[in-house]
């Protein structure tokens, strides 16, 4: 169950292992412990090889790196703030957060920045006699590691760069982020604990509640933490505010039944909930469909007029759900609790439907090509062996229909949008 279950301290772990600035700081360390390992290491060198390495051409060929590295970094960082206006400006500001969040831009940039802090220590400590008669060498040896480095991370940065922005690479990676999300609570619905559909009707009316104490969007529930309180002191737990709910002050998170111990602190499972100012896409499946909608969107505005854009994500969205839909539960619930009772609400279709369908149907209401598409799509979820999801699809494929037959100005279009209409009682 440990592969469901991320405790909040990992979780926060995660977090931080993303930011930019980590990774440009562990490079930027290894390349200044590299000078100094390189001056410890001098004593050890045999004396002939002084007579191949010069401490001027390394000096020379430090001055270079560093003063290159430093223009190749401003470089980048004006690339990255460049390609954060294009996504917020043709795709959705929500996405930008995908943009930074990759590998190749993590290492790339920690790789410039590094090999300049090293080059600029290496040049101090050389000029300042600390490599002694020998320690220069280990300094060459080191700064061609360095350079071989570069010349990857810039390899795969040039590669990078060319599809940084564009449309389709947003998309994906959006598409991607919400796959991943789903996929996880495909397998684990409860996330360990014990998925329910009917969750306010099981809360008893004596449930005492825990409110949140600040306002922003939860982020991450520590749902180990939860089933260890709910087994060692035998209470029963209801999560009522899933990763994306949007919570106030005072707003219920979570309701508990049973008798509390004397000293149970009631805080730790406030703390189990992570409340931030944005939501995330890691543990919220419906957010990444909604940026997927914002996407269609946009390129349906006038000021865009993009509907192959629209046409590419109902594609991307049906993959996804298509995905979700028929991927096999790993987690029952009632087993993977243990004793525990942390009851967690399952995903519902017609919420995933109405979250990304609704919006490119009011958006594309005008557009027979759009719509045909979305009906299209909605007819080949509601084919899957998923019940739930057949329903949804066939509500989502009426609402689409009621806006688009007022809308669409020609006879001809409303007869062929109609016959890919699927009925509710098919």
């Amino acid at each position: 169950m440990a592969q469901q279950l991320t405790t909040r301290w990992r979780w926060l772990f995660r977090q931080v292992a993303r930011q930019l600035w980590l990774t440009a700081v562990i490079y930027a360390l290894a390349a200044i412990a590299s000078v100094f390992i390189a001056a410890f290491l001098g004593p050890y060198i045999p004396a002939s090889a002084t007579e191949f390495i010069k401490p001027k051409a390394v000096g020379d060929i430090l001055s270079i790196l560093a003063s290159s590295m430093l223009a190749v970094t401003t470089f980048s960082l004006a690339t990255m703030v460049s390609a954060h206006g294009s996504v917020t400006s043709n795709t959705s500001p929500r996405a930008t957060a995908l943009v930074i969040d990759n590998e190749v831009t993590r290492h790339a940039l920690g790789a410039f920045i590094g090999s300049f802090l090293f080059s600029l220590v290496g040049i101090v400590a050389l000029s300042a006699g600390a490599y002694g008669e020998r320690g220069h060498v280990v300094l060459f040896a080191v700064m061609i590691l360095v350079i071989v480095l570069i010349v990857v991370a810039l390899l795969r940065w040039i590669d990078h760069l060319s599809q940084l922005a564009r449309v389709s690479e947003t998309s994906e990676r959006v598409e991607n982020s919400a796959l991943d999300a789903l996929v996880k609570r495909a397998h684990y619905p409860g996330l360990g604990g014990r998925a329910c559909r009917d969750i306010a009707q099981r809360i008893p009316a004596d449930a005492s509640t825990i409110a949140a104490q600040q306002v922003g969007y939860v982020q991450h529930i520590d749902m180990a933490a939860l089933i260890e309180l709910s087994r060692r002191h035998k209470l029963e737990f209801f999560v009522v505010a899933e990763p994306g709910a949007f919570v106030g002050l005072g707003r219920p998170l979570l309701r508990v039944a049973g008798d509390w111990p004397e000293d149970f602190d009631s805080q730790c499972l406030c703390d189990a909930f992570s409340i931030g100012q944005e939501r995330t896409f890691d543990y919220d499946p419906r957010y990444g469909l909604i940026v997927l909608a914002e996407i269609a969107s946009r390129a349906l505005s006038p000021g865009i007029n993009d509907p192959g854009t629209a046409i590419d994500i109902i594609g991307r969205v049906t993959r996804v759900l298509s995905i979700w839909a028929t991927t096999k539960q790993l987690d029952n619930g009632e087993e993977a609790a243990d004793g525990a009772k942390v009851w967690f609400p399952r995903l519902d279709a017609n919420d995933l439907l109405e979250d990304v369908f609704s919006a490119i149907a009011r958006d594309g209401s005008g557009t027979l090509s759009i719509q045909i598409r979305l009906q299209k799509s909605l007819a080949a979820l509601a084919a899957l062996e998923h019940a739930e999801l057949e329903r949804a699809a066939r509500l989502q494929s009426q609402r689409a229909w009621e806006r688009a037959r007022d809308v669409l100005e020609m006879p001809f279009e409303r007869e062929a949008l109609e016959q890919v209409v699927l009925q509710a009682g098919d």
